[in-house]
């Protein structure tokens, strides 16, 4: 393998064969060194990578993957990751349904997606290999564990001969190594069993790469030694497979270059490397302490929700309360209970657990009390792909209620948004006194960023102001009496002298909050509770719009996780010498009062979504204008390269009206022209 460097992005990634690169001039006058074993071993340095793990369910590769993830944020690369596991709960050894892979992009210069495809594919079985072979790029770097492609596992997907040996994988940079048996050999006095030591070859691998990519190691060792406190014999094997593999890379022939990025430059402050349900989790936190008000969550765990379950009740110092309950209807109904007893209520869920709090949504509209609904939206519908992600939900959200209940929507775009995303659906709740729902999606928040950690100074006044005395002209407490400026209602906590009123999910009279059939009434807080809604759009930020020459005719309009797939075929249409403007909208409903002049600037408008178009009709509706809806519901982020191909052909006139991508598509176009090296993808 001397001389090779998988880590040159292949075809689909901007840079094309042939195209000479800043890590070609490198790799020519590449540093060496003298390995433990005497070799003379290169080092190329390379603008970015990306490695994908792939194995059995049970074979560790999130772990795997988190650690060099967190190590990579640590060495200070930018970097996005891209989690993909299966819905079941433990998947036949072996199989294909149980294959669990990690995909990770990390460079010098800032990047917006998991990566398009890997450079490098690390696989486990014959299971993972047949998995994702499909995604590695022509000459990308292949590394099987040999040990494990034994006839009974090639069997089990198909495989008449075994590809390591009959020259199919020809068109890779194939490197079988023993994985397996040298982690097994490694840990011989260990004291441990064959089958325990064999679980530790995840942590040899990651040595490996550590040693491949010149990832620091100390704090691996210490997440171990922490990890496996209790279990010092575990700790210490793991430690010791996780050297072996470092060494092995340094002593091994097959391996005679590894791979240096720089970090990436970034502004100064204080970083972590955190997932959007852990931002997510610390934005209610934050709320919590900037509101001044206990937090409750009352949630039932669901895929992929059930994160911030798990964080948020690791803060019981910082007054967050968890309640995990016995369904999805109990949960949501407790945190609307508390909100009436004066707490910031949270209750989190998925797209099939919205459809059962539907109800209990409504009567927060009708109460008209602060509430969170947090939708981490997966694949549907019913129960769907747990495991996989979609935008699917918007309609639900929008809509997805008896009678007029209009209800405030938002949408983080990256896995670090979501903390502000999560202040900023409290501050609304607060501010407005109504319910808001947060749609997250399983791409963000299993994905991971490097993160900055704001300064608190930063952080907005979230403190309510509480009703502590009688509000009408006789001394009455009029609960539905509204602030003029943002039609919120009084909010009184129970068991206030004087404030007693009554609370339920029939209709309100105005001002006093009785029972009202009156049918001028009803006509009166209907219009009255969607003016509230309405109203937000005047807090909301001018919206910004990426135009850099400002003589873009096309623009290209997402939400929420599609932030980074537009913004990387964005970039790569530019540097291609054409203009494209991208808007991004966090807030839903209402939209922002400047979008519709925004759009009206464009001669064409692009809508790409993780579903079958429905805010491109939400735009359609709203602002009678033509949008190209551009979807797919495959489970997976869009890809860059597929993007900005659909973006240059309506850039070039050549696409009108909708584009759905099909299950049996396959295509593979990208731009004639190529981003230069550095473009962050």
């Amino acid at each position: 393998m001397t001389g090779t460097n998988p880590g040159i992005p292949p075809a689909d990634s901007g840079v094309a064969p042939g195209v000479h690169t800043a890590a070609d001039a490198e790799f020519h006058a590449a540093e060496t060194h003298l390995a433990t074993g005497g070799l003379v071993k290169s080092v190329v340095a390379l603008d970015r990578v990306v490695i994908r793990l792939a194995g059995d369910s049970g074979d560790g590769m999130q772990l795997t993957g988190n650690r060099f993830t967190s190590e990579t944020a640590a060495f200070g690369n930018d970097l996005k990751t891209l989690p993909n596991f299966p819905a079941e709960i433990r998947a036949p050894t072996g199989t294909l349904p149980g294959v669990s892979s990690f995909q990770l992009h990390f460079a010098d210069h800032g990047v917006m997606t998991p990566g398009d495809a890997p450079d490098v594919l690390v696989v486990m079985n014959p299971a993972a290999l047949k998995a994702n072979l499909m995604d590695l790029p022509g000459g990308g770097l292949l590394i099987a564990d040999s040990d494990e492609f034994t006839p009974r596992n090639l069997a089990k997907v198909g495989y008449a001969s075994n590809p390591l040996e009959d020259g199919s994988l020809e068109g890779w940079q194939l490197v079988s190594v023993p994985l397996t048996s040298m982690t097994t050999e490694a840990l011989k006095d260990s004291g441990l069993g064959k089958k325990e030591a064999e679980r530790s070859k995840n942590m040899f691998t990651l040595g490996l790469l550590s040693w491949m990519y010149h990832r620091p190691t100390e704090g691996t060792v210490r997440f171990l030694e922490r990890q496996f406190r209790r279990k010092p014999l575990i700790a210490a094997a793991n430690i010791a497979a996780f050297r072996a593999g470092y060494n092995y890379g340094d002593t091994t022939e097959a391996f005679a270059v590894s791979y240096e990025i720089k970090p990436a430059p970034m502004a100064p402050g204080r970083y972590r490397n955190i997932s959007g349900n852990q931002a997510l989790s610390l934005g209610l936190v934050a709320a919590g302490q900037l509101s001044g008000l206990p937090v409750f969550l009352g949630a039932y765990p669901i895929t992929p929700a059930s994160d911030i379950l798990h964080e948020l009740s690791k803060h019981k110092a910082l007054g967050v309360r968890t309640f995990q309950a016995e369904d999805e209807i109990a949960g949501i109904g407790a945190a609307l209970g508390a909100s009436f007893g004066g707490a910031l209520g949270i209750t989190t869920t998925s797209g099939p657990g919205v459809a059962l709090k539907s109800e209990t949504i409504g009567l927060a509209v009708m109460t008209e009390l602060p509430l969170v609904i947090v939708d981490v939206q997966r694949g549907g519908p019913s129960t769907g792909l747990p495991t996989k992600t979609e935008q699917s939900d918007l309609l639900q959200a929008l809509y997805g209620r008896n009678g007029e209940a209009p209800v405030p929507v938002i949408a983080p775009r990256s896995p670090g948004d979501c903390f502000d995303a999560a202040v900023e659906a409290a501050r609304i709740a607060l501010t407005y006194r109504t319910p808001v729902i947060l749609l997250s999606d399983g791409y963000l928040a299993n994905g991971a960023e490097p993160w900055s950690v704001p300064v608190q100074a930063d952080l907005p006044d979230l403190r309510p102001v509480f009703a502590t005395e009688p509000n009408g002209e006789d001394g009455e407490f009029l609960p539905y009496l509204r602030d003029p400026e943002t039609l919120a209602r009084a909010w009184a906590v129970p068991g206030t002298a004087g404030l007693q009123h009554r609370i339920g999910g029939l209709e309100k009279a105005d001002k006093t909050g009785n029972i009202s059939y009156d049918a001028e009434n009803h006509d009166f807080m209907t219009r009255m509770r969607q003016a509230k809604v309405d109203g937000i759009a005047a807090s909301i930020p001018a919206t910004e719009v990426d135009d850099p020459d400002g003589d873009a005719r096309v623009a290209v309009i997402g939400w929420g996780s599609t932030y980074g797939p537009i913004g990387a075929a964005c970039r790569r249409i530019r540097a291609s010498g054409r203009s494209i403007a991208q808007v991004h909208v966090r807030h839903l409903n209402p939209l922002p009062a400047d979008l519709g002049e925004i759009l009206a600037r464009y001669d064409r408008v692009v809508c790409p979504e993780m579903n079958l178009g429905q805010f491109a009709m939400v735009l359609r509706a709203k602002y009678l204008i033509d949008v190209h809806s551009h979807t797919q519901v495959r489970g997976l982020p869009f890809r860059a390269a597929e993007l900005a191909a659909v973006l240059q052909d309506v850039i070039d006139g050549n696409a009108a009206g909708t584009t759905h991508e099909t299950a049996d598509r396959t295509d593979t176009t990208i731009l004639d022209t190529t981003a230069p090296t550095g473009a962050a993808l």
